[in-house]
């Protein structure tokens, strides 16, 4: 499996390039039902919303439990309303189990009707705000704030729409939202980073644009001890991943120092079972293997003798450039639905 699945298209690109328009066609008469209001709830609370222009591999989850903290200082008590994807028969999706463990005391609910997901919030638990995950496509429930994330690593302006591209709707989206955060900055030379600053400016000026980086701040074991990864510099380890862009993962590994043995690449969202675990312990049969906090949360319940030999990455996101004006307008925008209204409504 490719180390970043959008290194080429969902599909062959003969074929991608035949419903690209299509989907452009649906998409467009999507967006335009929701400028006019259709079908477009309020709550009672203001809602920030974290989305995605493209699919995966963003690092939306760390910047949703950045927008928590952030939020949580100013003293506001948020809630987070997501779809909950790959939940059901009473298990839990693997980026709630995430929230749960990086925003400890915040509420999440997850659940495909956001509206519902955001009212239980307030009823139930007193939210006086709303963070709603991956919800820039998500219209149907009425946003104050809409966040975008963009990867550094790809040019977005050279990307297309899904299925000859990975984009889920088109660059002139970019018009509704507030604030696009440029993510995985670490990875990219300056020049390119400030052209794609610049030509977001120019294109969008009434955008607010953020830079940041991904950042380990502790390896965690089983038993939930942290300890620095400047502790493991020129060490070599497995990595163990299922998430949306593995190689972001081992591009992380290199920038901490640390040697890859080998890389066990499984579907983003992966369900794992003791039977990868058990393939995984014979490709490693010593040393340390490190995995993701996403991974981790369906691993650790399995009770595999591997577990002894696993550390977790916390990831945390580091803003560059522009977190004030983040902060702004995250309080802006909790403080009052009414103060910021979206350029499209």
């Amino acid at each position: 499996m490719s180390r970043d699945r959008r290194s080429r298209p969902p599909v062959p690109m003969p074929i991608g390039a035949l419903v690209e328009p299509v989907y452009r066609r649906v998409v467009a008469q999507r967006n335009r039902s929701f400028d006019a209001g259709r079908r477009v709830e309020r709550v009672d609370r203001p809602v920030i919303s974290v989305g995605n222009l493209s699919v995966g591999g963003t690092g939306k989850t760390p910047v949703v439990a950045m927008v928590v903290r952030l939020l949580r200082e100013a003293g506001h008590r948020p809630g987070i309303a997501m779809r909950g994807y790959k939940a059901g028969a009473g298990r839990k999706s693997d980026e709630e189990l995430e929230y749960k463990a990086s925003c400890p005391g915040t509420p999440v609910a997850a659940q495909p009707d956001r509206v519902a997901g955001a009212t239980k919030l307030i009823d139930t638990h007193g939210c006086s705000c709303i963070v709603l995950d991956d919800g820039f496509q998500h219209r149907f429930l009425y946003r104050d704030l809409d966040i975008v994330l963009l990867d550094a690593t790809r040019d977005v302006f050279a990307d297309r729409c899904l299925p000859a591209g990975w984009l889920r709707e088109p660059v002139d989206s970019l018009d509704r939202a507030h604030i696009a955060i440029l993510t995985h900055a670490e990875s990219v030379d300056e020049r390119r980073l400030e052209a794609m600053t610049s030509r977001l400016h120019e294109r969008f000026p009434r955008l607010g644009v953020v830079v940041s980086e991904h950042a380990w701040t502790a390896l965690i074991d089983l038993e939930g001890r942290r300890q620095s990864p400047a502790g493991f510099e020129g060490e070599t380890v497995t990595l163990a991943s299922g998430i949306g862009n593995p190689s972001a993962f081992e591009a992380m590994a290199r920038r901490n120092r640390l040697e890859s043995r080998s890389h066990m690449i499984m579907p983003d969202h992966h369900d794992w079972s003791r039977t990868d675990l058990d393939r995984l312990g014979r490709a490693s049969p010593e040393g340390v293997i490190l995995t993701t906090r996403k991974d981790w949360v369906k691993i650790e319940r399995l009770n595999h003798p591997l577990l002894d030999r696993m550390l977790v990455a916390e990831v945390t996101i580091v803003v560059r450039d522009g977190e004030g004006d983040l902060r702004d307008a995250l309080l802006k925008a909790a403080a009052s639905p009414d103060r910021l209204q979206s350029p499209r409504g």
